[in-house]
């Protein structure tokens, strides 16, 4: 997609008030590496864009990040956030909530050996979480609203979403690196999951854990 087409992709998306429709999984645009984001939308337009991919998080069921592929858009940017049930849990088991972050550009690295395994879902693969193994730190490097370039050491919960949103911008999902035994609807994660914990799990449904 070439930067006016780019440009006229995010114009007709905020076009008409309301969340935007997130893609399926199955759709290409899911599949593709996106653009490097270099200025392509006037910066009213890059705003307003941030601003309706932020109302479309904010207003599903527990998300925590979006991608702009996930609303049809093939451009380097990502928004994060912890919605405030999910903050509160983080805050209860030692954590940081995240506060919104706009990730444009992003890229990472992991900063050390451990890693950790949690099960994740995805707006895009609606219905089903499966358990994901990702390093426990990472170094990111992205740019913010502004275009101001970003250094940042991120861990723990932060570190999953930012990796989880910028594989997107890779063409990359979740299940691409999930325990696929560990495939479960979100309903069961709730219920059965939830309070048993990621070890009974991998044991009862016969994953590894790291």
């Amino acid at each position: 997609m070439g930067n006016s087409e780019l440009a006229d992709k995010a114009a007709r998306l905020i076009e008409n008030p309301g969340p935007l429709s997130i893609v399926q999984a199955g759709d290409p645009v899911l599949r593709q590496k996106t653009a490097h984001y270099d200025g392509q939308l006037d910066d009213d337009v890059l705003q307003r864009l941030i601003a309706r991919m932020r109302e479309t998080m904010e207003q599903t069921h527990n998300a925590v990040g979006l991608a702009a592929p996930q609303v049809g858009l093939p451009l380097r940017l990502a928004v994060l956030a912890t919605p405030e049930k999910i903050s509160a849990r983080l805050i209860e088991s030692g954590q940081q909530p995240v506060p919104f972050t706009v990730l444009v550009n992003p890229s990472y690295t992991a900063a050390g050996r451990g890693r950790a395994a949690n099960f994740e879902g995805c707006l895009s693969v609606s219905g089903w979480q499966a358990a994901v193994n990702r390093p426990e730190r990472i170094n990111v490097t992205r740019e913010d609203e502004t275009g101001r370039r970003l250094v940042e050491e991120q861990a723990g919960f932060v570190a999953r979403i930012v990796q989880h949103e910028s594989d997107h911008l890779d063409g990359t999902l979740y299940l691409d690196r999930a325990e696929l035994r560990s495939l479960s609807t979100t309903d069961q994660v709730a219920q059965r999951w939830g309070g048993a914990g990621l070890a009974a799990a991998a044991e009862q449904l016969g994953f590894r854990l790291p």
